[in-house]
């Protein structure tokens, strides 16, 4: 298996990445789609790289509202210790999507450098803490979308920040699970949407989407 391409074995020559296998105690899982990956509940010492598939961390909060974190792509890294924990009886977990292939690391072999402080895994604990700064700015930006008061400033706002400088981006999930990320009602959310449409507000083919004007 070819892992030079993810973000977590950025600048690590394919031979030094599998000769850290065994170090890491790696381990390779398959799951189905709507498949339990797995669940935060305190002990997870293990750090999950999405080899195929796509996947959700969700929150279910103790009414069983559920909240969706982060969409989680090929070479995307999750895990209880870089991320979430649960709190006052919330539920998070991360879920298949579609049908996935997760590469298991131990946090704990990861992260304590090696006896010959080899350049590889310097390098790896190096990407960590950027992957870990990724995930910083990606709940900075999910902060500033959960903080706009109305449903049309919510889309708006995370409609800008997803077309960056571009003409359009694709939307990575249902817009069933857009309604989940942004805390909304669904129903509500695509009366909004119908209304920034017939605005000429925005452009929408599919999942792929465009602001006319920002």
């Amino acid at each position: 298996m070819d892992y030079t391409g993810f973000p977590i074995f950025q600048n690590i020559a394919e031979e030094d990445i599998e000769r850290m296998m065994r170090c890491l105690r790696a381990r390779q899982c398959s799951y189905e789609s709507g498949e339990l990956i797995c669940e935060y509940d305190g002990a997870g010492r293990e750090v999950g790289v999405l080899i195929s598939g796509t996947a959700q961390l969700a929150r279910i909060d103790y009414s069983g509202v559920r909240t969706i974190l982060e969409h989680l792509e090929r070479g995307s890294v999750f895990g209880e210790v870089l991320s979430f924990s649960a709190r006052n009886g919330d539920s998070v977990s991360v879920a298949c999507e579609t049908p996935c292939r997760v590469l298991f690391l131990d946090y704990s072999h990861m992260m304590r450098p090696c006896e010959n402080a080899c350049e590889h895994h310097s390098q790896l604990i190096q990407n960590m803490f950027s992957l870990v700064t990724g995930q910083i700015q990606h709940l900075s930006q999910r902060v500033e979308v959960l903080s706009r008061r109305s449903i049309r400033e919510k889309l708006l706002c995370y409609f800008a920040i997803q077309q960056g400088s571009g003409a359009s981006f694709r939307l990575p999930f249902t817009f069933s699970t857009l309604a989940d990320y942004i805390s909304t009602d669904r129903s509500a959310m695509m009366r909004e949407l119908r209304k920034l449409r017939n605005e000429g507000l925005v452009q929408v083919d599919g999942r792929q989407i465009a602001l006319t004007r920002q």
